[in-house]
């Protein structure tokens, strides 16, 4: 629809030119206070089209002629906007003609625009527009701060390497442009259309210059005479850095869990349903069901007792067993001893169970292998052999028996054989167990009520409340009860593992005092002591591992990521010693963590007045550099950036201990930045001196209670006229 474009009466029309060289940003300028556009980053990053903005917009868009009108300082006004071309060749004679402002454009991040404005712009508009008032405005000024951001730069990386992004060295600073806005006795301003900074505030200042200048041609106009002169612009402060959210690894304690359902390394179990062994961990089973726990309790029990009976000596297997303990075990040879002593199970059934006790010869000398049989009738199982080694100087050898790598995967230093009922079949023992391992269940299985019933045989509830939501197809119960199960299964693993330390079979040695693991939960966990367990180092076959320079305190943390993939929140004071060693086995996940944890320590000091978080960040950020956790050391650098003024007055000596490089960024992207300070620093005094000058100036003389037109007052000295010129009256008598 064609607007048919009036003046309206007590309405004034500005006509305001803008110029300036190619890519400065004129256009986008134009359409910014025209189009009210706000303009993404991605926008601004595209290739340079050289466009002009055309004046019939006014006639044709309705939205474009309604946003001209503005009232300034009490005058309504319609601003007419002309963009012109920015080459230098062309004529734009036709755009200076009746102009009544003039908009000089350049950009802040390329110094040649603004030695072309002195070199051939400003000429030209003195040559066309003698009278007219011109403004310098610096466009772009979003990338004084922006040529450092990583989507800025990601851009120029990835779009062409001709094209190289902004540096420090392309900037024009706030006072070199108003060196050369003072030479030509014009105001200066800057804009970005990014930010949205000085847009309207241009053209307000624009409109103002033409009214002045129009007011002194037409003196007899009272509605210009409240229009003020441009006012001066307020520094734009870029804004604070923020640090970016913390980006903690996904947790993969699933796949490590289901690895070692998979491999069975380091298996230390077997579970005979049938005619079918499976193998399996102990401390997985224990956590997984009461039953299981209850098991291997009663057998530590036993082994407890029988174990320094026959590690004393010969003659006291002897006395304690009867001749028999010191025969030879063979492959044919039955049961040979009873143990009258040992304890009873914590199951009771109908017959009475037997636990029996076994030596058979090993390779190394003085050393004997005993197996304990208990033969029990319950309804989940018959009995349990249970296989352990003993020498004269330990209570078992750890190594006394190595099972064959494509059975187990592992040595073991005991070994538990537990045979299943009748009515375990083996494809339910396989579903149950992957479902102890994994939480899922073969889709293609389909005797649920056969698994059920093995479910409550084994006591693994868990299992029975998942298959009635899976026949019930309650997919989205089933996700919920799949977390719950992990976050249980994972508390029960922290209290028997390392809260009771049962059923470890490794020791690390610390520098005050030792804690006990599982080598398999250790290898599905952590590759690098993978290795050490599986490769050729002689931890594979050691009974204590040494960790030097490692307090038990961090090992704790240690342990407790590695069976629960989470951590207690630490310090910021005792954060380092985990952060290095979790980088020394290459745990990014538990590196995270601690990032995680203490930079939410750090934010909390820091919105607390009063607090110093600046000897904290100075201390952690060189050694968390040094162990990849690149986050946090990246907080802690931010955060020493926004509070640098206060880093100097506070630690100037711990800021001169630090390396160079952290010292010349500390110092480049401090904040506020050294050009905002010094062109805060001129806006204020500016204003100062304009306050003085709009100040009016009152004389003021001493007070009196007399009359002022018959009064005298002998205090005052007389007027210098009235003191030393006579007054002479002459009368004229016609």
């Amino acid at each position: 629809m064609v607007m048919i474009d009036n003046e309206q009466p007590h309405q004034e029309l500005v006509k305001c030119v803008v110029v300036g060289d190619t890519a400065v940003g004129k256009t986008r300028l134009i359409c910014a206070r025209a189009c009210n556009k706000r303009v993404l980053l991605t926008q601004l990053l595209n290739t340079h089209v050289p466009t002009v903005w055309a004046i019939d917009q006014y006639r044709m868009c309705k939205d474009v002629l309604e946003r001209s009108w503005e009232e300034v300082d009490g005058v309504n006004v319609s601003l007419r906007l002309w963009d012109t071309f920015g080459d230098h060749e062309k004529d734009r004679r036709f755009a200076y003609g009746r102009s009544d402002v003039v908009i000089l454009c350049f950009s802040l991040s390329n110094r040649i625009s603004l030695r072309n404005c002195k070199a051939m712009w400003f000429p030209e508009i003195r040559q066309f527009c003698p009278q007219t008032p011109v403004l310098l405005v610096g466009c772009k000024n979003d990338l004084r701060f922006m040529y450092r951001d990583e989507t800025y730069q990601r851009f120029f990386r990835d779009k062409s390497p001709f094209i190289r992004p902004v540096r420090k060295n392309d900037l024009v600073m706030p006072d070199e442009a108003r060196v050369v806005a003072r030479e030509f006795g014009i105001h200066y301003y800057e804009t970005s259309v990014l930010t949205y900074y000085g847009v309207n505030e241009v053209f307000e200042n624009a409109i103002r210059a033409a009214l002045i200048s129009r007011r002194r041609q037409r003196f007899w106009m009272t509605n210009l005479k409240k229009v003020q002169r441009p006012l001066l612009q307020s520094p734009y402060c870029p804004p604070k850095p923020m640090p970016p959210p913390v980006q903690i690894q996904s947790s993969i304690f699933e796949e490590n869990i289901s690895w070692l359902w998979k491999t069975k390394m380091n298996a230390d179990v077997v579970l005979v349903a049938g005619n079918v062994a499976f193998f399996a961990h102990k401390f997985m089973l224990a956590a997984a069901s009461s039953l299981f726990h209850s098991i291997f309790v009663d057998e530590a029990e036993r082994i407890a007792i029988l174990a320094p009976a026959t590690s004393s000596s010969h003659s006291s297997l002897a006395s304690t067993f009867g001749e028999a303990a010191l025969a030879e075990f063979e492959g044919n040879t039955e049961l040979l001893v009873d143990c009258e002593n040992s304890p009873q199970s914590s199951f009771q059934s109908n017959e009475k169970s037997s636990d029996q006790v076994l030596p058979t010869s090993t390779e190394q000398p003085n050393a004997k292998t005993f197996i304990i049989k208990s033969d029990l009738r319950h309804a989940a199982y018959s009995s349990v052999l249970t296989e352990f080694g003993v020498t004269e100087d330990t209570l078992f050898d750890l190594n006394s028996r190595t099972m064959d790598e494509d059975e187990m995967g592992c040595d073991s230093s005991i070994r538990t054989t537990v045979t299943l009922s009748e009515k375990i079949s083996p494809m339910a023992m396989t579903e149950s167990l992957r479902f102890l391992y994994t939480c899922t269940i073969d889709p293609n299985f389909k005797s649920f009520q056969e698994l059920k019933e093995v479910a409550q045989l084994l006591e693994l509830n868990e299992l029975s409340f998942y298959i009635d939501n899976f026949k019930g197809k309650d997919e989205f119960v089933n996700s919920e009860l799949k977390q719950r199960v992990q976050m249980d299964f994972r508390d029960r693993l922290t209290k028997i593992c390392v809260d009771d330390n049962a059923f470890t079979d490794i020791i690390f040695q610390l520098e005050d005092g030792a804690f006990a693991a599982h080598r398999a939960l250790l290898s599905a966990r952590c590759d690098v002591m993978r290795a050490m367990f599986s490769g050729n180092f002689k931890e594979r076959s050691a009974k204590i591992v040494y960790f030097p320079g490692v307090q038990a305190d961090t090992f704790h943390h240690l342990l407790m990521f590695l069976y629960t993939d989470n951590i207690e929140p630490i310090s910021s004071t005792r954060c380092l010693d985990l952060i290095e060693l979790a980088n020394r086995l290459c745990l990014t996940r538990l590196i995270n963590l601690v990032e995680k944890h203490v930079i939410e320590e750090l934010s909390r000091f820091a919105a607390t007045e009063n607090a110093d978080v600046i000897q904290p960040c100075l201390r952690l950020l060189e050694t968390c550099k040094l162990h990849n956790a690149d986050q946090l050391a990246d907080w802690c650098m931010i955060y020493l950036c926004v509070n640098y003024n206060k880093l100097c007055k506070m630690s100037p000596k711990l800021l001169k201990n630090l390396h160079p490089e952290n010292q010349d960024y500390l110092m480049e992207h401090r904040w506020p930045p050294v050009w905002y300070l010094k062109d805060s620093d001129y806006y204020t005094r500016r204003i100062s001196e304009k306050q003085k000058e709009d100040k009016p100036i009152f004389k003021r003389g001493t007070s009196s209670s007399r009359c002022l037109c018959f009064g005298s007052n002998n205090s005052a000295k007389p007027s210098p006229v009235h003191s030393e010129t006579p007054i002479t009256v002459t009368w004229k008598i016609s």
